[in-house]
């Protein structure tokens, strides 16, 4: 299957000749949730960007940006990370065989995000300081180094990102308002461009963590925290596209605690069979809590594959049965 940069290439800042480092993106999966659509009260479908080549959203814009890198002669790519972009990152590097630098903070990225990383072969530095202090200093870097930044900032991630409000628009013409997790705010900002280029306008409702929602705040949060460490950003470097996309489109911007993320991410996986990671969950947690404000038929944006955050999956998940190596025991284990 072709990438979506062959499949949008007429939309898209690319020409055919141009070399293109593609790992089979997008075409996503969107499934309706039946659970969450009853007790919500309108009809909720789930775009399930955790499907993408490295388990994440990330993707759709890694194989612009990176491609575009290759384009330009650019032989480094860099990029700050609470885990997907930097996984991405190294994935369309390796394929590109190009070096790729990631700068994580430390002791905060999930550890499938990491591993991700290092297989690939990038050179993952931990950072004494925040997301926020690592975008910073990576900026800083590319204005005199030969590197290309593979940050959001990057106006060919939103150019891949965009082609998620293709596919929905594909899937779901009809399609009235959009629910998504909010953390560098880059994600929100490429669904709008893409519905704008279609001039569809349905509702985007964003969705941050309560400890890291400077855009519900209306300023930068100094010391962000949530167990959704996908959103765990406490100043978005597209804070002002954001904006001008959940006026744009009559949106709402609100919060959601851990717990109710928590509780969204247990219900997806237990009436819906979806695996998400937590971040994502904030998109389904934020319905349930809020609703739906009167509309009838909304996608959710999941954004990450649950298998990138292990940890949080085993602490709260079941834990498992212990059995004899007899037939009587395994029978009771079984039906207990």
């Amino acid at each position: 299957m072709s990438g979506l940069i062959e499949r949008y290439i007429d939309r898209l800042p690319f020409e055919i000749g141009d070399p293109i480092i593609s790992l089979g993106e997008g075409t996503t999966p969107l499934i309706y949730a039946c659970e969450i659509s009853e007790r919500v009260g309108a009809r909720v479908w789930l775009k399930l960007e955790g499907l993408n080549p490295t388990g994440s959203f990330k993707d759709r814009g890694m194989t612009c940006a990176v491609s575009a890198a290759v384009r330009d002669g650019s032989e480094a790519v860099i990029c700050a990370s609470t885990g997907n972009t930097a996984a991405s990152a190294a994935a369309y590097a390796a394929r590109a065989r190009i070096t790729c630098a990631v700068i994580v903070p430390e002791g905060r990225i999930a550890q499938g995000k990491l591993a991700q990383s290092l297989i690939h072969g990038a050179r993952v530095i931990e950072l004494d300081g925040n997301f926020d202090d690592a975008l910073r200093l990576v900026r800083e870097l590319c204005e005199s180094s030969p590197i290309a930044l593979v940050n959001s900032v990057n106006p060919f991630r939103l150019e891949g990102q965009k082609t998620a409000a293709f596919e929905v628009h594909e899937q779901l013409p009809e399609l009235a308002a959009l629910s998504i997790p909010v953390g560098n705010a880059g994600n929100i900002s490429a669904w709008w461009k893409g519905f704008s280029e279609l001039g569809v306008k349905p509702r985007l409702f964003g969705f941050q963590a309560e400890g890291a929602a400077p855009l519900v705040l209306g300023h930068t949060v100094e010391n962000p925290e949530t167990i959704a460490t996908a959103i765990r950003i406490g100043n978005p470097a597209r804070r002002d596209e954001a904006l001008v996309a959940l006026d744009e489109s009559n949106g709402l911007i609100r919060t959601v605690s851990d717990d109710q993320i928590l509780e969204a991410y247990r219900l997806l996986a237990k009436t819906e069979g979806v695996f998400c990671e937590p971040a994502s969950a904030a998109s389904v947690a934020g319905l349930l809590v809020h609703g739906a404000d009167g509309v009838e038929d909304v996608v959710c944006v999941l954004t990450g594959n649950g298998l990138k955050d292990p940890d949080t999956a085993l602490a709260q998940g079941g834990e498992m049965v212990k059995c004899a190596d007899d037939l009587a025991a395994l029978e009771q284990a079984v039906l207990s």
